[in-house]
């Protein structure tokens, strides 16, 4: 592979899927009947939703069978490490979420090297940052925050799915960008923080789980990515519109064990940007807060090495443990 992972400095974390090709598509390769897509995280969240859709579409365009297996654990790390330790045959990938991969190997001891164990396929998709407040905060922009943390100094409260996770270090970009003294509130999962906004006990929270609540007028949106398109959404201003570029996006993408061949990694990248340009693939990823957003595997290194480095010194800076 002219580009990979193993080039890269440092370590990581990453989410696994498996994957085969079909015999047409494979003369000189391994004949995989089956393909296990491991998912590190139980079943019903976010990733495990991609990897269903992902695995039925791609069982559809390469003819083979495409089956999740959940192996959730030490964020993510356990399932990475079944796929980093399978046979580089192609029957075993790995998809994984952005957190996975640059942050996990930052707060914990993990037993494989991301960098070194791994190849990249594709980007799939990403989960959508929108910043979403309590029902009755005075106020519908960034700028209103701003204005209430000076009225309110050291007052605003905003929730993640846990210490160290990807809900609550964006959301830190964020009041760092903002100049805001905002208090964190870990808790033990997106819906938890969710509950808690809904229920009034917190201010913001910086999460794709809030779109729901935000569509159906239970939460209101201070802004929201330039890619959600929502006719409910149409004066929610974006980032962007309000001068903000936080450089950081919540991404999935699918990996190989290190020294798959490269022809097949090829093949399944050309599989894998068919499946996520279908026609109606972005109204199923937007049922549980995603969008498509395919990079081949040259550019999906490339953000990945950017998001490792950015999220690495927002770790040592800020002084992030587990605890």
């Amino acid at each position: 592979m002219k580009i990979s992972l193993k080039k890269i400095i440092g370590t990581l974390s990453i989410f696994g899927v498996l994957a085969v090709i079909p015999l047409s598509m494979a003369a000189d390769l391994p004949d995989i009947s089956s393909v296990k897509l491991v998912v590190p995280y139980p079943a019903g969240g976010n990733a495990d939703s991609l990897a269903r859709v992902f695995a039925d579409e791609m069982g559809k365009e390469m003819k083979k069978s495409f089956v999740v297996e959940n192996k959730g654990g030490a964020a993510g790390a356990i399932g990475a490490q079944q796929v980093a330790r399978s046979k580089a045959d192609g029957a075993t990938l790995l998809l994984a979420p952005a957190g996975v991969m640059t942050i996990t190997p930052f707060l914990r001891q993990v037993n494989y090297n991301p960098f070194t164990d791994f190849e990249p396929i594709a980007k799939l998709s990403e989960s959508i940052g929108i910043v979403a407040v309590r029902k009755d905060f005075p106020g519908s922009t960034l700028q209103d925050l701003v204005e209430y943390d000076r009225q309110n100094p050291g007052k605003i409260t905003y929730g993640s799915a846990g210490q160290g996770t990807l809900t609550h270090l964006q959301a830190l970009i964020l009041a760092k960008k903002l100049g805001i003294g905002a208090l964190h509130i870990p808790y033990k999962g997106s819906i938890e923080a969710l509950n808690d906004l809904l229920g009034g006990r917190i201010d913001y929270q910086y999460d794709s789980v809030t779109l729901s609540n935000v569509v159906n007028g239970n939460l209101k949106a201070l802004a929201i990515p330039d890619s959600l398109k929502l006719p409910e959404l149409k004066n929610v201003p974006t980032f962007s519109q309000q001068g903000i570029d936080l450089k950081t996006s919540s991404w999935f993408g699918v990996f190989a064990p290190a020294d798959t061949p490269q022809s097949l990694i090829e093949e399944y990248e050309k599989a894998a940007q068919k499946v996520m340009s279908k026609p109606g693939m972005s109204e199923r990823l937007l049922q549980f807060g995603q969008i498509p957003a395919y990079l081949g595997t040259k550019d999906f290194i490339s953000q990945s090495n950017d998001d490792i480095l950015l999220y690495e010194n927002i770790i040592k800076e800020n002084n992030i443990g587990l605890n």
